[in-house]
């Protein structure tokens, strides 16, 4: 594995990867925004790759969000405090601290209401026109930015992102340690939530997936069972059942962590009377699924988007040794041009890639 290379910043430029066309990052000069007071300005050590970078990659948009001109990819990070604005007092150089990428307005309702993940004006790393995080070095407000613990790895501080989406799924739906819980989808997200609704107490976890490798992945991680299912709709009544002898009990809680017609039809189908269904995936925008047999049973359905006020949580679940993310990193590059090709390769060919991680 390299480091620095074509991506290093010997010379005083700092440099990031450039989404600039479909198939096309170039890694370029990327001039930092001031240092503002509350600020600072860190030097990134671990960033990971995400499902939407890969989809922002392949096809310049991701949900109804377009990339118009060429944006810095990358949001799921960690790095070292560089400089400290004026104001900043939680923080020192020299801190190791795990990012959340999002800064929301601090003034709409959501906001105000304690919502800010639904802030209508959030400034989210790598989603268009917010440059991300893939860089030498970034500059962030300081109470976005985490101390971690002396026990807690750089590579541990990027993994919160993508845990912090299964922490918040788990505590919209109140997982604890009477909950038996179904995940539908053994990619990042679905382990990641799966690990966390373990962290949470659910004293039995069921996870599905088409595909072998990810569900032997899923049992290697702490899965109690698992049922590999089909795309195909007719199979559905059939795997319902396979998925409730599995967990020989009620399934209290679903977590879909794909997004597809079959995907929800299978949570809202396998899921007890007075059970939740978390819908976190967001494979395709318009669903058809069977809502009214599951009204009738009051299966409620929670909508579930990004996360708010988990990083604490998630660097305690790493410190304590709730939560090990470790397994999850299968493949590191560092930060030059052709590894940064590579990795992008490598995360959207899939097969055995998890998540892949730049050592920057």
């Amino acid at each position: 594995m390299g480091k620095g290379g074509e991506g290093s910043d010997e010379n005083g430029e700092n440099m990031a990867a450039w989404l600039v066309a479909v198939d096309t990052i170039k890694i370029q000069p990327y001039q930092l925004p001031p240092l503002g007071p509350c600020d600072v300005r860190v030097r990134m050590k671990a960033v990971g790759i995400c499902g939407s970078d890969v989809h922002y990659l392949k096809t310049m948009s991701c949900a109804h969000f377009v990339v118009k001109e060429p944006m810095v990819i990358g949001h799921e990070c960690a790095g070292v405090i560089e400089e400290v604005g004026s104001e900043v007092t939680s923080l020192a150089v020299g801190d190791r601290v795990a990012i959340e990428p999002g800064i929301s307005c601090g003034r709409c309702k959501h906001c105000k209401g304690g919502r800010y993940n639904l802030c209508p004006d959030m400034k989210f790393f790598a989603t268009p026109p917010i440059h991300g995080s893939l860089a030498n070095q970034i500059v962030h407000p300081a109470d976005l930015c985490f101390k971690l613990p002396d026990n807690v790895s750089l590579e541990e501080g990027a993994m919160c992102e993508p845990l912090s989406v299964g922490v918040y799924a788990c505590r919209r739906a109140f997982v604890g340690p009477d909950t038996n819980v179904l995940i539908v989808g053994a990619g990042p997200i679905g382990l990641v939530t799966m690990l966390a609704a373990r962290a949470f107490g659910a004293p039995k976890i069921v996870i599905i997936d088409v595909d072998d490798n990810r569900l032997s992945v899923a049992k290697t991680l702490g899965a109690d069972d698992t049922v590999k299912v089909s795309t195909n709709m007719e199979d559905l009544d059939e795997e319902v059942i396979q998925i409730q002898k599995a967990m020989g009990a009620d399934i209290h809680a679903t977590f879909d962590c794909a997004g597809f017609s079959k995907t929800m039809s299978t949570a809202l189908n396998a899921t007890c009377a007075g059970g939740k269904v978390c819908l976190v995936g967001m494979g395709h925008n318009e669903l058809t699924v069977p809502l009214t047999p599951a009204a009738a049973r009051e299966v409620d359905v929670i909508g579930v988007f990004r996360y708010k006020d988990t990083w604490p949580l998630c660097i305690e679940f790493l410190r304590s040794g709730k939560v090990d993310v470790r397994p999850l990193i299968t493949h590191r590059f560092g930060f030059s041009q052709e590894e940064v090709e590579k990795a992008f390769e490598v995360s959207a060919r899939g097969r055995d890639a998890i998540k892949v991680m730049f050592n920057l």
